[in-house]
């Protein structure tokens, strides 16, 4: 009798709602960049880039379960390192990085590439649900809410130097996601848009902008002012997904991704080609599945036994809506092309391997619930 309630009690530690969103998403990313990448390599090796993410997917999945045996409340300890860690890395990006499209944001060793910003996103959750979590929910003073940004702000400053400004506004989106249950009040959350608003403005009317993210601001704002420049990216995406209309044309049979009109078909607009080979029934399954997966974190978050698990699992529905959001909106021109991949569907290995350290912490915070 011991050992079945024993075994009862062990199953009850796996949460395989999380579970099953995650490996269908993670799958049908896979699917998908194969579908979406095939001929993309210039050597002709149509499989390059699926096999690298099935490599980076499996692996992560395993790091995730690892994790998961890890109790997230040791992470408390931890989070003065992680945060001075990364810290240094995103330091010695600006020092050391790869430039690549305009940008610095990488480190280069062989083939492989790593792309400190993607886990800024982690270490920012764990760093900063840390030092919310000395609050306790009480963050009812403007002076404990300015530290909470002075606390992000050195980070912030790195990743624009890249210049990186879709991961900074991740970031940023993240720290509004932890500040509601860290008790904000309503009218310093009003207080912060209203400072939000004005920094862009300031960031125009002082030309902080390079000029390819100034114009791809303006290609939102007025796609057909630069249709064979800036702009022929949202137009091709937008005809994609246009043309998917109902039940999409067929996987590997989208003609705008298949006859290479659709640019960064693997990476930024791999929705444009979900649009277009699964039409909109195939683009709305996956935004259902985004919406499973980030109602079932905040779930999980609700369900932990202590106040730095709520937090750790609000940082990480809010990296994971947010992106999902913007992402998919730029597709569809309803928000600025910014780069920022689509959980667990865009091609990247940094990208993926961030996604799975926070899909291992909320294992973690779902097995240790009762405790």
């Amino acid at each position: 009798m011991n050992s079945v309630i024993d075994k009862h009690s062990k199953w009850r530690r796996i949460d395989p709602g999380i579970i099953g969103v995650i490996m269908l998403l993670a799958g049908f990313g896979v699917l998908m960049v194969y579908a979406a990448s095939s001929g993309a390599d210039k050597s002709g090796n149509s499989v390059f880039f699926v096999k690298r993410q099935l490599i980076w997917a499996s692996g992560g999945f395993i790091i995730a379960i690892a994790i998961a045996f890890y109790n997230y409340s040791r992470l408390k300890y931890y989070a003065s390192v992680i945060y001075v860690l990364n810290i240094v890395f995103l330091l010695g990006i600006v020092i050391f990085g790869k430039t690549a499209l305009g940008a610095q944001r990488w480190f280069s060793i062989g083939i492989f590439h790593f792309q400190p910003s993607e886990f800024a996103k982690i270490a920012i959750i764990i760093s900063l649900a840390a030092f919310l979590a000395n609050y306790k929910g009480n963050l009812l003073d403007g002076k404990k809410l300015f530290m909470s940004f002075l606390y992000i702000l050195p980070v912030l400053i790195l990743i624009i130097i890249q210049p990186d400004l879709g991961t900074a506004m991740v970031i940023l989106a993240i720290t509004l996601g932890m500040l509601i249950p860290a008790g904000i009040r309503i009218k310093h959350l009003f207080i912060l848009l209203l400072i939000g608003i004005l920094l862009m403005s300031a960031v125009f009317q002082f030309h902080i902008l390079k000029d390819y993210q100034a114009k791809r601001l303006m290609v939102f704002i007025n796609p057909n002012i630069d249709p064979q420049g800036s702009g022929y990216n949202l137009r091709q995406s937008m005809i994609a997904i246009g043309s998917g209309k109902l039940t999409g044309k067929g996987l590997m049979s989208g003609t705008q991704s298949r006859l290479n009109f659709l640019p960064e078909r693997h990476t930024d607009f791999i929705f444009s080609v979900i649009g277009e080979e699964f039409g909109f029934i195939g683009g709305g399954l996956l935004i259902f599945g985004f919406f499973l997966l980030i109602s079932r974190t905040l779930s999980i978050g609700y369900k932990s036994r202590n106040y730095f698990g709520l937090l750790l699992a609000s940082g990480i529905a809010s990296m994971w809506f947010f992106q999902a959001l913007i992402n998919i909106g730029m597709t569809i021109g309803i928000a600025p092309i910014t780069g920022i991949p689509l959980p667990f569907i865009s091609y990247g290995g940094s990208a993926m391997i961030t996604n799975m350290l926070a899909f291992g912490i909320l294992l973690s915070i779902y097995a240790r619930r009762f405790r």
